[in-house]
Order: structure tokens, then sequence, then C-alpha cells
């Protein structure tokens, strides 16, 4: 008999099998950063829009006359989130020396972990003594309609 030297079904299944698994885990991995990227991102954003912010209004005793419009177009800055909802910033209602800045468009998941951040220097965080985040938001909309509010000034 003439012996072959070819690899046989089996063996090829099992090589596809072990490729499946580490493509999955893969994928995992990959997803898990992007949206570590886009956490940071918001991250890095609010911060960027309420440095911005503050050293446009620093003059003023108040931040009675700014909205969303005069703050990304003064500071050239698109209102996008990397969620695809947008950021929005008003006056605090009951405060005009505060501001809010809101990420709109989170899915339940990204809006609890954006809640849960400890967003330092907030009005929140500063009363809580640094034991609270200083975000607030309802998380329990649908995929893309959940809104997070965090509240800066004095």
């Amino acid at each position: 008999m003439k012996q072959e030297s070819g690899r046989s079904m089996i063996e090829m299944m099992g090589v596809l099998a072990i490729m499946g698994v580490i493509t999955v885990g893969a994928i995992a991995a990959i997803s898990s950063a992007m949206n570590l990227q886009k956490r940071n991102s918001v991250n890095d954003e609010v911060l960027q829009i309420v440095t911005q912010v503050r050293s446009i209004y620093n003059q003023y005793d108040d931040y009675s006359s700014i909205n969303s419009a005069t703050v990304f177009g003064a500071i050239g800055m698109s209102n996008q989130n990397p969620y695809g909802g947008t950021y929005e910033v008003s006056v605090n209602p009951s405060n005009s020396r505060q501001f809010i800045v809101s990420i709109t468009g989170l899915s339940q998941s990204d809006c609890q972990a954006i809640v849960a951040k400890a967003w330092t220097d907030s009005v929140g965080y500063e009363m809580s003594g640094h034991t609270q985040s200083g975000a607030s938001g309802s998380c329990s909309n649908a995929n893309g309609e959940n809104v997070v509010q965090i509240t800066y000034g004095e």
C-alpha cells in the first residue's frame, strides 16, 4: 500500500473550530476596546467643553447667556458625540451660576457607565465630598434615547 501524507477531514474541522473560537474572542476584545475608546472620547470632549465655557465666560458673573449654539460656535467644536447623539450646553434653570452639559443618544449600558463615572470638578461630585459621580440621568429608555446631565459651576 501506498502511504498518503494528506490531512484528514477531522483534522481540518478541528483547525477551523479553533480558528472560530479565536475569532470570536478577538471580536469581543475589539468591541470592548471600541466602547472604551468612545467613553474616553466623551470624557475628553466634555472636559474640553467645560474648559472652553469657563474661559469664554470667566469675565461674567453668571452663565445666563450661554446656549449650545453660542458655545459650539465660539469654540469651533462639533456638538456631535461618538454615540451618534449630541452634546448640549444650557444654563441651570435654578442657578444661573451653573451650566449643564448634556450627552444625548446613549444606549442603556453606555448611559450607566457615564453616570457612574466620577466627573471631577462637577457640582454633584464636589458637593458629595467626592463620593458620588456628579452626573445624573435616567438610563431606562430605549437604546439611543438616554441622556446624561453633568452640572458645572458654583
